[in-house]
This record gives structure tokens, sequence and C-alpha cells, in this order.
């Protein structure tokens, strides 16, 4: 099964996953990916434009490679904003669609407290795609910040 996890950033999508995933099943992530591709003390969430680029790639490539997989593994991608292309693409695959919204509130301080300042710019961006739903259908945080 393919599980994909979307949400802005610093809503708690590798946390959901952490929280799913069992040690034989396949997490593509792109922080996790830069992380392996690092030098030792690499920041979690502060990449080199070159380091972006290969794990772009990289990135790219396990997922082709895991669609032969899926009857075999449980995969799990984090794509923060699929594309009309890519929600096709995994409709086809069978996916489960998974989002992890906390709140914008949450997801800012999050991002103030823990991540790069230009994500906030791409938190507004996944808002202004993804409107504010009813407090009644909005999903659980991935866990207690």
């Amino acid at each position: 099964m393919l599980y994909v996890v979307s949400g802005p950033p610093g809503a708690g999508k590798s946390s959901w996953i952490r929280a799913h995933a069992k040690p034989t099943d396949i997490v593509i992530d792109f922080d996790l990916l830069a992380l392996a591709l690092a030098g030792p003390g690499a920041d979690h969430h502060h990449h080199s434009r070159t380091l972006e680029k290969i794990v772009h790639r990289v990135r790219f490539a396990a997922i082709r490679e895991a669609e032969h997989h899926l009857d075999e593994v449980d995969v799990y991608l984090i794509n923060t904003s699929p594309s009309a292309r890519d929600r096709a693409n995994y409709k086809r695959l069978g996916a489960k669609l998974v989002t992890v919204d906390p709140g914008r509130e949450i997801v800012m301080q999050r991002i103030r407290d823990m991540r790069q300042p230009r994500m906030a710019a791409v938190a507004e961006r996944w808002y202004k795609k993804h409107p504010p739903r009813s407090p009644s259908a909005m999903p659980q945080a991935s866990r207690p910040w």
C-alpha cells in the first residue's frame, strides 16, 4: 500500500509516519534522504542548493522504484502539496492520501521555532491552496508538541 502524507512544513508529517510505519516499510522523506546524503552533523532542515538538487533526483528514483513493490511492502511518501498529476498517479496506484494539519497557527509557530524562515512562505502557499475546514472536520495533530 502507498500512503501519501501531505501537509504544510512543520505540520508533523514525519512524526505521523514514525507513528504508523513499521521497520520493514519504505519511507521516502526529502529531509531523511538529505540527512543520509549530507556530511556528519548536517542540519535536519537546512540544505544547500546542490544537496537539494541531488536529493530531488534520488527521491524521484526512489518513488519510481517503490511503485513496483507496493504489493510487497507499505510505502510512506511525503509530498507536501501533490499536484493534480501526482494525485492522478497516486489514485492509479490505489494510494491512501493522508493530510496532516494541526492548524495554521501551530504550523507557523513551529516554523518560527524549528525551521528556516523561508518555510513560512511555503506554509502560506499551502494554506492558500487548502482553505481551513470546519473544526469538526479538522484532523488531529500527529502528536503533542
